[in-house]
């Protein structure tokens, strides 16, 4: 057994895990770290089980809301309640918000993978991300849950597609769009965080038989195993971490953060 090898997947995990909830590009920082730790992965696998960390763990810290909107939702449609119609109205955003990234992600999959995880791309997308944080950092919106319309999920929606970009964070997208549409940073982020588990587990659902077909899986399930359990403790946390963040409305340190490591990276890598 590589010990070495099991410690650089370790780190893998570490990074995908702490970089998927905070708006600072988790795929984009993947690609940093293979370039740098020198491990190159091929297909879709790893990247597909450090996201069901991740999916896991946005599970854990947002149940009691899925818990609610479920049966608000079940509830309005058997009963036509006026006080579930809220929530309904909330999963029905969702969902529309969730077509935009599906349909691209099936249709320029392959795109993407081959041609845009390059260092320099995503080094470009990552100071993209920067800029697109500082623009919003002072913005407060006023919208509730209660109070999002058609337009605001399907913009959002096409913000989270965009972020299948490599550097393009996907949270970070998503937030810039919702605050800009004057979502409060509770609701942004709440939106933000849900709308990434239908496309993260439809992903998942997609892309099964490629995880089952990869000819790696064998001599790289510990390696695997170990990623998988970093990047959920650390998806955990670093969420956690970044909803006391939002609370006290610190973007512009990420945009600080972004805009420093794709200029360096633009020039010594």
């Amino acid at each position: 057994m590589d010990v070495y090898l099991i410690i650089k997947y370790f780190l893998l995990g570490l990074f995908q895990g702490f970089t998927e909830p905070i708006p600072i590009s988790s795929s984009g920082h993947l690609v940093f770290a293979q370039h740098f730790l020198g491990v190159e992965i091929e297909g879709l696998s790893f990247e597909l089980l450090v996201n069901a960390a991740s999916l896991i763990a946005v599970l854990i810290i947002y149940r009691e809301d899925l818990v609610r909107l479920t049966i608000n939702g079940i509830r309005y449609i058997s009963t036509r309640e006026e006080q579930s119609k809220n929530d309904f109205q909330f999963i029905l955003y969702l969902i529309i918000a969730t077509i935009p990234a599906g349909v691209i992600g099936v249709l320029f999959n392959d795109v993407i993978s081959e041609h845009l995880k390059t260092i320099r791309v995503t080094a470009i997308t990552l100071i993209i991300t920067g800029i697109a944080l500082w623009m919003i950092r002072n913005l407060r919106g006023r919208k509730n849950d209660g109070d999002l319309t058609l337009k605001d999920a399907i913009i959002v929606g096409f913000a989270q597609a965009v972020a299948l970009i490599p550097g393009i964070s996907r949270s970070g997208a998503t937030i810039v769009a919702a605050m800009a549409l004057g979502m409060k940073q509770e609701t942004a982020l709440k939106f933000s965080f849900l709308l990434f588990i239908p496309v993260s587990f439809g992903g998942l659902i997609l892309s099964i038989t490629d995880l089952i077909s990869d000819p790696n899986l064998d001599t790289l399930l510990i390696p695997y195993s170990v990623a998988f359990i970093a990047s959920l403790v650390t998806s955990y946390f670093s969420l956690k971490w970044f909803m006391n963040i939002m609370a006290k409305g610190n973007l512009k340190y990420f945009s600080f953060y972004c805009l420093i490591v794709g200029i360096a990276v633009l020039l010594f890598a």
